[in-house]
């Protein structure tokens, strides 16, 4: 039942990403920052968690867990090093995968030349 619930969460997140594409007419950029501060927003109030919980990959794996990574990180080091720890929370959750996008970007456009 995991994979129902995973499939239909995840196909929610983006199916509502594809509206804002056609219907919003929303650019690339612009979605993708929404779908972020939408996750951010729902770890703020509480909602992430049993989301994740509820659907495991189908909400761990979007766009939105991002959002999720960052105001989790943030809230669990500002209760345990005060507003500094705001900062350092950010990267101390989300740090391997931006690096992971950077070295991964760069080795892209190493070997495939773009056009234009």
């Amino acid at each position: 039942m995991i994979f129902l619930w995973a499939f239909l969460v995840g196909g929610a997140i983006c199916v509502f990403g594809q509206i804002c594409f056609d219907v919003f007419k929303l650019t690339p950029a612009h979605t993708m920052t929404l779908l972020v501060v939408l996750g951010a927003v729902a770890d703020g109030l509480g909602f992430y968690d049993p989301l994740v919980k509820f659907a495991g990959a189908g909400a761990s794996v979007p766009i939105t867990s991002f959002g999720n990574s960052l105001v989790h990180g943030a809230l669990e080091e500002l209760q345990k090093d005060g507003w500094i720890g705001v900062i350092t929370g950010i990267f101390k959750v989300t740090s391997s995968g931006i690096s992971a996008a950077i070295i991964f970007s760069f080795l892209a456009a190493l070997l495939i030349k773009p056009k234009g």
